[in-house]
Formats: structure tokens, sequence, C-alpha cells
């Protein structure tokens, strides 16, 4: 989930909690069963934000995959890449595109071939 996406999320948790617990009366029954269940998920939307970006370190993806590249001495990563194998993948691909233009494809010598 986003970061966007989690504070929403605990936004929307603690509207409802709020809205419940400084009602005039004390929750009772259903009432208080919605108070838990939004309490829950405001505390795992804000357990999210406790754990940090995540392992890659990226804001976009960071529970996304590593870059199996990342700290590898014999083929490093580009300076500025990070660890995450999504966001540099497109960089690669962006990257394949810049440069000397590709040759265009040879026909193969033959029939089909020139002569």
């Amino acid at each position: 989930m986003s970061q966007q996406m989690e504070l929403r999320e605990l936004q929307a948790a603690l509207r409802t909690a709020s809205d419940i617990a400084f009602d005039h009366e004390a929750p009772a029954g259903e009432q208080a069963e919605v108070l838990v269940d939004a309490l829950r998920r405001a505390l795992t939307a804000a357990r999210a934000y406790a754990e940090g970006p995540g392992e890659t370190g990226c804001r976009e993806h960071p529970r996304g995959a590593i870059d199996p590249l990342h700290g590898d001495k014999d083929d490093p990563l580009p300076p500025g890449w990070g660890k995450c194998l999504l966001c540099n993948d497109r960089r690669r691909r962006a990257t394949r595109g810049r440069g000397a233009p590709a040759a265009p494809p040879r026909r193969p010598a033959g029939r089909f071939g020139p002569p």
C-alpha cells in the first residue's frame, strides 16, 4: 500500500473512532465493535509509518523487490541508483533508448536477401 493510501486509511479510521468515542453516549454493542475495528485499522496504518519506507528505501515501491545487482562489486549499479528493482529496471529501459541509434535489422542472405 502506498504512503498516500496508508495516510487516507489512517485518517478515515481515526475519524470513525473519533465520531464514536466523542459521541454523547458510551459506545455499546455494535458501535463498540465498529470502534475497535476502526482503532485496529488506525494502528495498522500507523505501524506502516513506524516501519519506515521499507527494505528498498523507495517511496514508490517501499516493499518491492531488491535489485540483485545492488551491492555487487563486479557489476555495480550507476551512481544514484537505489535498491528498488522496479525503479532500476525502468531506468535501464530508459537508458537503452539513448545513445547511438540501433542498427537496422539485417536481412538474411539467400533467397529473400539482397542479390
